[in-house]
């Protein structure tokens, strides 16, 4: 079967263009673009055989069809050649049965999603696959691409960095001056990019890399460009995949720049276009308080919508104040009966620490998700019943800082409720009994 996708313009005009062309906006109306399948050629493939292909071909070892990204290729980008694929085996992480955190909080069947537990430690390594891939594919082809830049708060800076080493592609990466955690900062440097520090935020590091990008030889990899979209939408296919082709009932997702919103429903909706599910979940995003402006949107019903200046937050992934992905993210949501929440500093650290004493380590961003799960479970807005799945976006392991400074009460508006510091004692075998018998029941 011969596969096809394209870009296609998401406004009325619906203005097309191949995916090896440079460009992020319809040159009719400078409308958002995004990643079009020839679904009637999919259709003629039974939903029962999409399934059995796509568990045959699931963490195995035939290049690239064991990366779980890769192993959906004629549903995410049937363009590339195989030979052109630049994969490090992501997706296939663990979806965690969160069982003794949910029994605490009153979920009986909540799940976490470990994105996280990835090539550069977060769900980014899933779009950048298939963006870098795209990429190699072009100057394959004879496209005069220098370098391929983005802005970043971190994860995006980190695997772009990685997959381009790996393909032997100049990255270029912008990054907000002190706003980066050091895990992250040295990711990109140890895999060659080249490092730009700016003094300003994450909107002033986006604004500059676009203009940077309105030259074609170098290519723009933030989540304006559609491609990244389709290789974070496995996360949702794999979820199901994970639950034999179940559908939980509710998805909570940390929201930044909204593109794992956007890709996240997008994956299922192919999903149910295809009859391999019959129905949809509802989708929640979830916004750090200080970081707001679709939670804000939310409020008046989508009616309007107004960027923000963000304002510091320990969530420092999702300080994004003006989401390029914002009215692909509504869209998503109204066609989920989708609830944006938001959640405070001390809510989203504390969150994040009490699903860590129950075998979890979180990043603080699912800290964000993991808070306003526990503000919809007391309002009723998520019932204890439903099966509940909580979208991890990165290792907990890239924000040392953040844990440290949490359990020695150095983080500034936060009341640490279980914060656990060591016990320093002398080597002395009594002292060490008296502490045993005060702090072990």
């Amino acid at each position: 079967m011969s596969y096809s996708a394209w870009f296609q313009c998401i406004e009325g005009c619906e203005e097309r263009y191949p995916l090896t062309e440079v460009i992020y906006r319809c040159r009719r109306c400078s409308g958002l673009l995004d990643v079009v399948h020839d679904i009637e050629e999919l259709r003629k493939r039974s939903p029962s055989a999409w399934m059995m292909l796509f568990d045959e071909r699931y963490k195995r070892s035939s290049w690239p069809y064991g990366s779980s990204v890769w192993g959906k290729k004629e549903w995410v980008c049937p363009t590339v050649a195989n030979e052109n694929v630049v994969s490090m085996y992501e997706g296939g992480t663990n979806l965690f049965w969160a069982e003794r955190f949910g029994r605490e909080i009153g979920v009986e069947d909540l799940w976490v999603k470990q994105c996280g537990n990835s090539h550069t430690g977060s769900f980014k390594d899933l779009g950048m696959t298939v963006l870098v891939s795209m990429v190699k594919q072009m100057i394959a082809e004879g496209k005069p691409i220098r370098a391929v830049a983005c802005a970043s708060t971190g994860d995006t800076s980190a695997a772009l960095a990685a997959y381009c080493a790996a393909a032997g592609i100049q990255a270029v990466v912008f990054l907000p001056k002190d706003k980066v955690s050091h895990a992250q900062l040295i990711q990109p440097i140890a895999n060659g990019a080249l490092v730009l520090s700016l003094d300003t935020d994450f909107d002033g590091c986006m604004e500059i890399v676009q203009k940077v990008c309105a030259e074609e030889d170098i290519y723009l990899a933030n989540s304006i460009n559609s491609l990244r979209i389709e290789g974070q939408k496995t996360i949702s296919i794999e979820i199901v995949q994970q639950f034999d082709w179940e559908i939980p009932d509710v998805i909570v997702i940390p929201g930044g720049n909204l593109g794992n919103v956007t890709a996240v429903g997008k994956g299922f909706l192919l999903m149910k276009e295809l009859g391999l599910i019959n129905a949809l979940p509802r989708i929640v995003c979830a916004q750090a308080q200080r970081a707001n402006p679709l939670y804000l949107s939310y409020l008046n019903g989508f009616r309007e919508y107004h960027p923000v200046r963000a304002q510091p937050t320990l969530a420092s992934a999702i300080q994004i104040g003006n989401p390029v992905s914002i009215n692909k993210a509504i869209r998503i949501l109204q066609t989920f009966h989708g609830i944006v929440e938001q959640a405070s500093e001390d809510e989203l650290a504390n969150a994040a620490a009490q699903a860590d004493r129950a075998g979890l380590f979180n990043c603080p961003h699912t800290g964000v998700a993991l808070a306003v799960l526990l503000k919809l479970l007391e309002r009723k807005e998520i019932r204890r019943t439903d099966r509940v799945v909580v979208i991890s976006t990165a290792n907990g392991l890239k924000f040392p800082e953040f844990k440290i400074d949490y359990h020695e009460g150095r983080l500034r508006d936060i009341h640490p409720r279980y914060a656990n510091l060591p016990v320093e004692l002398s080597p002395d075998l009594d002292a060490v009994k008296r502490v045993l018998d005060q702090k072990v029941g």
